[in-house]
């Protein structure tokens, strides 16, 4: 494995730091960074918030929180008192001028370390916490500002954010984050196809049929149905996770590793993404809302009885048929899907590669399958060859599929970072290759308004799906009429 090398003095200021994400992710990885070495010196953590709270009772927040959402057995005493001796509290209500003070005192004498901006709060607030954070002097050369996901809810929105914060900041010191590009696993499908020499050639329509790309949660929405209502699945884990995901698939090298040089082929493959227009937009996507079912045996509610028996055609599921414009995948579909309530919590790439132009095995007999690489980002983070092999035995020749199976987890024996660790110490360190640029942001959101607009244009309806399947009968149409199939559920 390799090092956790130091990261330098910093003031982290997680705006929205009594909320969900600051304690059940951002303060949990924080947690482990310190715990690994990480962070040192004199680092603080500030969490910024409305309420008048004081610091010891924000600590005691923060200790019930990672006791709740670290993995049995990680929470420690003595790290934890490490971590609580860096974490203030800064009453800060960004909509109000004379609410900046406790911040400003926290700042105002350490403007020569590196100081970051964390916007765990609704995207309404990034113009606004940009604006009193500029008018308020806290902005200096060393100062970078994270905005979270969404970043909008549509092109005009995330045009109107990116605005507000680019009067503030530099490009440069603004970080718009995707946790999914921090997973060990993503990162890994940069090794993969640029560190071997082996998968380049195949890369391409000649030898891949399809790609599949399946994000799927056993959760349903929860505490976040009236956020959720507005927004849907389309906005929610599309616009950014799978659009991100297709891009590192689709990208041609990039020149080096430098983050510009990245983004610059992602934002290639984002513009030859061709349409989805009214005329086919039935044949291409597909909507769906969960309705009552079960889960691992136990009884879930559907998503209405969920909105108090309210109407909504919000989709909580959906599946697209995308189409990439350029030589290297030309008449190579890739195929995404997401959804709540499915019947486990899993997400992976799988590249289906062609059939063997002609098998010299009787057909009755066997079945030579093709070629299948899965790469999967969660729960098992690893990536698996699928190959056609005989049999051992003296019994005749024998054909069966097996597979090339690589657990991280189990060949490099460690505890993964979480991707939010890996991300907080990339902001710190000043690196933005993991982190989307304004011109990303944009062409996906361009891309997505069309299918919406197309939606509301042609009333296409949302199909309805049992809790604990894998989504509607529709999502299995988009395949079929290609003559092909699904992954095998897991």
């Amino acid at each position: 494995m390799a090092n956790f090398v130091p990261v330098d003095d910093f003031d982290l200021v997680i705006f929205g730091g009594t909320g969900d994400l600051a304690l059940r992710k951002l303060l949990p990885a924080l947690y482990h960074r310190v715990s690994d070495g990480q962070i040192t010196g004199h680092s603080r953590i500030i969490a910024a918030s409305r309420g008048a709270i004081s610091r010891d009772d924000y600590l005691a927040m923060v200790e019930e929180a990672l006791r709740a959402n670290l993995p049995q057995g990680d929470f420690s005493d003595e790290q934890w008192h490490v971590l609580r001796d860096r974490i203030y509290y800064a009453q800060c209500d960004a909509l109000a001028a004379d609410q900046w003070n406790d911040l400003v005192g926290f700042l105002d004498s350490t403007g020569g370390r590196v100081r970051v901006a964390y916007l765990a709060t609704a995207p309404s607030l990034f113009g606004p916490i940009a604006k009193g954070l500029k008018q308020n002097g806290l902005i200096t050369s060393t100062s970078r500002i994270v905005l979270e996901k969404p970043l909008g809810h549509d092109y005009e929105s995330a045009c109107t954010i990116n605005d507000q914060v680019g009067e503030c900041f530099a490009e440069n010191q603004i970080y718009r984050i995707d946790h999914y590009l921090g997973k060990e696993t993503v990162q890994n499908l940069l090794a993969l196809r640029f560190a071997n020499s082996l998968f380049e050639p195949l890369w391409r329509r000649g030898s891949i049929d399809h790609v599949q790309i399946t994000v799927a949660e056993e959760l349903g929405v929860g505490g976040r149905i009236e956020y959720y209502d507005k927004i849907g699945a389309l906005r929610d884990m599309v616009q950014n996770h799978l659009m991100q995901l297709v891009c590192l698939v689709a990208m041609e090298s990039p020149s080096s590793l430098h983050h510009d040089a990245v983004r610059d082929e992602k934002i290639k493959v984002l513009r030859a993404i061709r349409s989805i227009s009214d005329e086919n937009l039935k044949a291409n996507t597909v909507r769906g809302q969960y309705k009552a079912g079960a889960i691992d045996g136990g009884a879930v509610a559907g998503y209405l009885d969920e909105l108090n028996g309210a109407t909504s055609s919000t989709e909580t599921f959906v599946a697209l048929k995308l189409e990439i414009d350029n030589w290297r995948w030309s008449n190579v579909p890739f195929y995404v899907r997401t959804g709540k309530r499915l019947p486990a919590k899993h997400s992976e790439i799988m590249i289906q590669f062609h059939d063997v132009p002609h098998s010299i095995f009787p057909e009755q007999k066997y079945e030579v399958q093709a070629n299948r690489l899965t790469i999967r980002l969660q729960p098992d983070e690893g990536v698996q060859l699928s190959l056609m092999a005989k049999e051992p035995g003296p019994g005749g020749f024998d054909l069966r599929p097996v597979s090339l199976d690589l657990s991280f987890e189990e060949t490099f024996g460690i505890r993964y970072p979480d991707a939010y660790e890996r991300l907080l110490m990339e902001v710190l360190r000043g690196n933005p290759a993991l982190f989307m640029r304004r011109d990303e942001v944009e062409a996906a959101w361009h891309f997505i308004d069309s299918i919406i607009e197309g939606w509301e244009a042609t009333s296409h309806k949302v199909e309805s799906y049992v809790a604990g399947s894998w989504g509607p009968t529709g999502s299995s149409s988009l395949l079929d009429r290609d003559g092909r199939n699904w992954t095998p559920d897991v």
